[in-house]
């Protein structure tokens, strides 16, 4: 698998400013590891300002969780950016890549759940909104390590769960002022980021499925198989004879047995 083929496809990786603030990143001692590390403590402090809203404090903190959850976003653009264009890959990339947004995707959720613990099932749709956010992404990685292509088809997909949350967030103070109705617009955000990862979840394991049964997948892995088998019965074939004939105690029966036959 190619390193381009791995990458989530993104257009705004080809903006010209994105590009100017990877490229600057990548002159500094900062490594692709401790930008995905960065995405963790965004997320922390978006969840924290989710909290307080759910405490009764200002609302406009819940523009400042928006802006966060962006924040914990661009980490996830700039570390894959910095890695391969500024030339800073290392072996352990993947691990710093893909840990943090499995801590850092429900940290949100969840929080967004409790923010709005009042409404009817809201935590509950935090805790499944973080946890099918997690479900999607061991889908993608458990295709890919069997053989299949990687899968980072939505409709809900990272990208596009922060983009819901952070669309909500930022019409939260919105309904508080022209409905005087608090939270509604974040428990129908949280249900539509359910729904659509379930449906993510569903497409990503169909695609997986339907590429490893494809016809040339099977042929390709049979092949395998029996190339497999071949290589194993050439290595097993019994040595037997050429052992025995090579032994000491053999050569020397095989010459006791000559001589008592020339003495008769």
């Amino acid at each position: 698998m190619t390193d381009s083929e791995a990458r989530r496809p993104l257009k705004v990786r080809d903006l010209t400013i994105m590009n100017k603030i990877a490229t600057s990143l990548s002159k500094r001692n900062i490594s692709p590891n401790q930008i995905s590390i960065a995405s963790i403590f965004f997320a922390l402090l978006a969840g924290l300002c989710l909290l307080s809203i759910g405490a009764g404090a200002t609302i406009w903190l819940s523009w400042l969780a928006a802006l966060l959850v962006q924040c914990r976003l661009l980490c996830n653009l700039f570390d894959g950016m910095v890695a391969m264009e500024g030339g800073k890959s290392t072996s352990s990339g993947e691990l710093f890549n893909d840990i943090p947004d499995r801590i850092a995707d429900p940290l949100i959720l969840v929080c967004a759940g409790y923010a709005i613990a009042s409404l009817p099932w809201a935590i509950e749709l935090g805790w499944l909104a973080g946890l099918l956010a997690v479900k999607t992404a061991y889908v993608r990685v458990l295709a890919t390590s069997i053989g299949a292509p990687t899968l980072f088809t939505g409709p809900m997909a990272k990208q596009h769960r922060m983009a819901v949350i952070t669309f909500v967030l930022l019409l939260l103070p919105i309904e508080t002022s022209v409905f005087a109705t608090q939270g509604y617009v974040l428990l129908l955000g949280l249900s539509i980021i359910c729904f659509g990862c379930l449906l993510t979840l569903y497409k990503r394991a169909r695609s997986a499925y339907q590429y490893l049964e494809s016809p040339e997948q099977n042929q390709h892995t049979h092949t395998q198989h029996n190339n497999t088998q071949h290589t194993n019965t050439q290595h097993n074939k019994p040595q037997d004879n050429n052992t025995q004939h090579n032994r000491p105690e053999h050569n020397n029966r095989q010459r006791n047995k000559h001589e008592d036959n020339t003495d008769v």
